[in-house]
Protein backbone atom coordinates (compact mmCIF):
# COMPACT_ATOMS: atom_id res chain seq x y z
CA UNK A 1 0.00 0.00 0.00
CA UNK A 2 2.90 2.27 0.90
CA UNK A 3 4.37 1.76 -2.63
CA UNK A 4 1.42 2.24 -3.96
CA UNK A 5 0.90 5.58 -2.31
CA UNK A 6 4.61 6.54 -3.23
CA UNK A 7 4.18 5.61 -6.84
CA UNK A 8 0.95 7.92 -7.09
CA UNK A 9 2.76 10.75 -5.18
CA UNK A 10 6.12 10.44 -7.66
CA UNK A 11 3.63 10.51 -10.79
CA UNK A 12 1.96 13.65 -9.38
CA UNK A 13 5.45 15.29 -8.88
CA UNK A 14 6.50 14.10 -12.49
CA UNK A 15 2.98 15.73 -14.28
CA UNK A 16 3.66 19.21 -11.79
CA UNK A 17 7.24 19.58 -12.93
CA UNK A 18 6.03 19.18 -16.96
CA UNK A 19 3.48 21.58 -16.35
CA UNK A 20 1.25 19.52 -17.20
CA UNK A 21 -2.67 19.85 -15.51
CA UNK A 22 -5.72 17.59 -15.42
CA UNK A 23 -7.66 17.44 -18.86
CA UNK A 24 -4.13 16.91 -20.68
CA UNK A 25 -3.46 20.50 -21.11
CA UNK A 26 0.20 21.50 -21.56
CA UNK A 27 1.20 25.30 -19.18
CA UNK A 28 3.48 27.73 -20.29
CA UNK A 29 5.95 27.66 -17.82
CA UNK A 30 5.39 30.72 -15.35
CA UNK A 31 8.79 32.27 -15.96
CA UNK A 32 7.23 32.96 -19.63
CA UNK A 33 5.31 36.07 -17.55
CA UNK A 34 8.94 37.29 -16.28
CA UNK A 35 9.90 40.73 -16.68
CA UNK A 36 11.20 41.13 -20.08
CA UNK A 37 12.99 44.56 -22.24
CA UNK A 38 11.07 45.02 -25.91
CA UNK A 39 12.13 47.54 -27.78
CA UNK A 40 12.00 50.87 -25.89
CA UNK A 41 9.98 49.24 -23.18
CA UNK A 42 10.50 47.13 -20.02
CA UNK A 43 7.55 45.00 -19.62
CA UNK A 44 6.99 44.53 -15.98
CA UNK A 45 6.54 40.75 -14.44
CA UNK A 46 2.98 39.30 -14.34
CA UNK A 47 2.69 37.83 -10.48
CA UNK A 48 1.36 35.20 -12.68
CA UNK A 49 0.31 33.28 -8.90
CA UNK A 50 -2.53 35.43 -9.19
CA UNK A 51 -3.91 34.78 -12.34
CA UNK A 52 -6.55 31.62 -11.67
CA UNK A 53 -3.97 28.71 -14.08
CA UNK A 54 -7.26 28.39 -16.26
CA UNK A 55 -6.38 31.83 -17.62
CA UNK A 56 -2.70 31.01 -18.28
CA UNK A 57 -1.66 30.50 -21.81
CA UNK A 58 -1.18 26.67 -22.47
CA UNK A 59 -1.61 24.04 -25.15
CA UNK A 60 -4.75 22.36 -24.81
CA UNK A 61 -7.12 19.90 -27.04
CA UNK A 62 -9.79 21.64 -28.83
CA UNK A 63 -11.08 19.77 -31.93
CA UNK A 64 -12.33 21.95 -34.80
CA UNK A 65 -13.03 21.75 -38.66
CA UNK A 66 -11.02 25.79 -38.79
CA UNK A 67 -7.83 25.22 -40.45
CA UNK A 68 -4.52 25.19 -38.37
CA UNK A 69 -3.82 29.31 -37.83
CA UNK A 70 -7.90 29.94 -36.88
CA UNK A 71 -8.30 32.39 -33.83
CA UNK A 72 -11.53 31.88 -32.15
CA UNK A 73 -12.25 33.68 -29.65
CA UNK A 74 -14.57 32.63 -27.11
CA UNK A 75 -16.14 35.42 -25.16
CA UNK A 76 -18.46 33.29 -22.67
CA UNK A 77 -16.02 31.37 -21.87
CA UNK A 78 -13.16 34.66 -21.60
CA UNK A 79 -10.53 32.15 -23.55
CA UNK A 80 -8.69 32.78 -26.64
CA UNK A 81 -7.90 29.78 -28.86
CA UNK A 82 -5.00 29.62 -31.96
CA UNK A 83 -5.71 26.64 -33.78
CA UNK A 84 -2.60 24.11 -33.76
CA UNK A 85 -3.88 21.78 -35.66
CA UNK A 86 -4.49 17.91 -34.98
CA UNK A 87 -7.12 19.14 -32.27
CA UNK A 88 -4.89 21.05 -30.21
CA UNK A 89 -5.32 24.57 -29.92
CA UNK A 90 -3.41 27.47 -27.44
CA UNK A 91 -5.29 28.89 -25.67
CA UNK A 92 -4.90 32.29 -24.11
CA UNK A 93 -7.21 34.21 -21.43
CA UNK A 94 -9.04 36.98 -21.93
CA UNK A 95 -10.61 40.28 -21.11
CA UNK A 96 -13.67 41.28 -23.16
CA UNK A 97 -16.06 43.77 -23.31
CA UNK A 98 -18.58 44.70 -21.05
CA UNK A 99 -22.57 44.49 -20.93
CA UNK A 100 -23.78 46.48 -24.29
CA UNK A 101 -20.63 46.65 -25.97
CA UNK A 102 -19.94 42.87 -26.98
CA UNK A 103 -19.72 41.51 -30.82
CA UNK A 104 -19.83 38.91 -32.64
CA UNK A 105 -18.79 37.75 -36.29
CA UNK A 106 -15.75 36.88 -38.58
CA UNK A 107 -13.18 38.93 -39.52
CA UNK A 108 -9.48 38.75 -40.56
CA UNK A 109 -6.01 40.80 -38.91
CA UNK A 110 -5.63 43.19 -41.34
CA UNK A 111 -2.49 45.32 -39.85
CA UNK A 112 -0.45 44.40 -37.05
CA UNK A 113 1.54 47.12 -34.80
CA UNK A 114 4.13 46.95 -31.97
CA UNK A 115 3.84 49.32 -29.33
CA UNK A 116 1.41 51.18 -31.27
CA UNK A 117 -0.45 54.45 -30.30
CA UNK A 118 -4.15 55.06 -29.68
CA UNK A 119 -6.88 57.06 -30.37
CA UNK A 120 -9.57 57.32 -29.03
CA UNK A 121 -13.07 57.15 -30.35
CA UNK A 122 -15.25 60.12 -30.67
CA UNK A 123 -18.45 58.39 -29.00
CA UNK A 124 -16.09 57.35 -26.40
CA UNK A 125 -14.16 60.68 -25.65
CA UNK A 126 -18.52 61.85 -25.19
CA UNK A 127 -19.54 58.68 -23.29
CA UNK A 128 -16.78 59.40 -20.62
CA UNK A 129 -17.62 62.90 -20.86
CA UNK A 130 -21.04 62.34 -19.53
CA UNK A 131 -19.95 59.94 -17.27
CA UNK A 132 -17.68 62.96 -15.70
CA UNK A 133 -14.34 61.73 -16.83
CA UNK A 134 -12.49 63.59 -19.38
CA UNK A 135 -10.02 61.19 -21.65
CA UNK A 136 -6.79 61.64 -23.91
CA UNK A 137 -7.92 62.08 -27.76
CA UNK A 138 -4.11 60.68 -28.24
CA UNK A 139 -1.87 58.48 -26.30
CA UNK A 140 1.67 57.72 -27.93
CA UNK A 141 2.73 53.71 -27.46
CA UNK A 142 4.06 52.91 -24.13
CA UNK A 143 3.51 50.91 -20.86
CA UNK A 144 0.30 52.99 -20.31
CA UNK A 145 -1.10 52.86 -23.36
CA UNK A 146 -4.66 51.28 -23.30
CA UNK A 147 -3.38 48.72 -26.50
CA UNK A 148 -0.48 47.87 -24.55
CA UNK A 149 2.93 46.06 -26.53
CA UNK A 150 0.99 44.83 -29.67
CA UNK A 151 -2.23 45.00 -31.64
CA UNK A 152 -3.58 43.23 -34.17
CA UNK A 153 -6.69 45.36 -36.37
CA UNK A 154 -9.34 43.03 -37.32
CA UNK A 155 -11.01 43.84 -40.66
CA UNK A 156 -14.34 42.24 -42.40
CA UNK A 157 -16.05 42.98 -45.64
CA UNK A 158 -16.76 46.51 -44.77
CA UNK A 159 -13.54 47.54 -43.41
CA UNK A 160 -12.19 48.75 -40.14
CA UNK A 161 -14.20 47.07 -37.53
CA UNK A 162 -13.21 49.25 -34.92
CA UNK A 163 -11.88 46.14 -32.73
CA UNK A 164 -8.58 44.59 -31.91
CA UNK A 165 -7.00 41.73 -30.25
CA UNK A 166 -4.20 43.41 -27.59
CA UNK A 167 -1.61 43.28 -24.71
CA UNK A 168 -2.68 45.29 -21.06
CA UNK A 169 -0.69 46.00 -18.14
CA UNK A 170 -3.91 45.06 -16.35
CA UNK A 171 -3.27 41.34 -16.22
CA UNK A 172 -6.16 41.33 -13.13
CA UNK A 173 -8.72 41.98 -15.62
CA UNK A 174 -8.24 38.82 -17.53
CA UNK A 175 -10.81 36.76 -17.01
CA UNK A 176 -13.45 39.74 -16.53
CA UNK A 177 -16.08 41.53 -18.97
CA UNK A 178 -14.40 45.18 -18.64
CA UNK A 179 -13.37 46.50 -22.07
CA UNK A 180 -15.39 48.61 -24.71
CA UNK A 181 -15.49 45.95 -27.01
CA UNK A 182 -12.03 44.52 -27.83
CA UNK A 183 -10.25 41.93 -26.70
CA UNK A 184 -7.14 41.78 -24.27
CA UNK A 185 -4.48 39.71 -23.39
CA UNK A 186 -1.69 40.30 -20.86
CA UNK A 187 0.97 41.84 -22.83
CA UNK A 188 3.45 38.73 -22.62
CA UNK A 189 0.85 36.92 -24.23
CA UNK A 190 -0.35 39.40 -27.40
CA UNK A 191 3.68 39.06 -27.85
CA UNK A 192 3.13 35.19 -28.56
CA UNK A 193 0.36 35.90 -30.11
CA UNK A 194 1.56 38.60 -32.57
CA UNK A 195 4.40 36.38 -33.66
CA UNK A 196 1.91 33.49 -34.19
CA UNK A 197 -0.41 35.13 -36.31
CA UNK A 198 0.48 36.84 -39.98
CA UNK A 199 -1.65 39.28 -42.04
CA UNK A 200 -4.79 37.49 -43.20
CA UNK A 201 -5.18 35.47 -40.51
CA UNK A 202 -9.03 34.62 -39.79
CA UNK A 203 -10.86 35.69 -37.04
CA UNK A 204 -13.77 34.04 -35.69
CA UNK A 205 -15.86 35.47 -32.33
CA UNK A 206 -18.40 33.87 -31.24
Amino acid sequence: MRAKSFLIGVLAGMLAFSGCTAGGALQTSPSAYGGLTDAAFRIPPVPIYKVDQKFRRQTVAYPTDEAPGTIIVDTGAKFLYYVLGDGQAMRYGIGVGKAGFEWHGTAHVARKREWPDWSAPPQMIVRERNRGHIIPAHMEAGLMNPLGARALYLFNEKGDTGYRLHGSPEWWSIGKAVSAGCIRLMNQDIIDLYDRAPIGTKVIVI
